[in-house]
């Protein structure tokens, strides 16, 4: 489980929920909010890469628009596929 207090974690949630297009920072911003807390110092690490691509790229993976990348098809990206699928419309 990810350290809630570590500068590393609050930078992380800043960036989910101020990411360029106000779709990701609802998006990313309620995964953050709700997930975040429960990754492993590894899925931060994969999460952290996700939030790197660009803003449009990641919505259209997020949504299910397009295929996602091979290399960026992991379990956060999973998570954060299933999360846009049954939770993010919930506020």
């Amino acid at each position: 489980m990810a350290d809630s207090e570590s500068p590393r974690f609050k930078r992380l949630l800043f960036r989910a929920h101020h990411m360029g297009s106000n779709e990701n920072d609802i998006l990313f911003g309620r995964f953050a909010a709700r997930r975040l807390a429960e990754l492993s110092e590894e899925q931060l690490d994969r999460f952290e890469a996700l939030l790197a691509q660009p803003d449009s790229d990641l919505f259209d993976w997020a949504t299910g628009k397009q295929k996602v990348p091979e290399a960026l098809d992991h379990d956060v990206m999973a998570m954060i596929r299933s999360f846009v699928q049954t939770e993010a419309a919930n506020p």
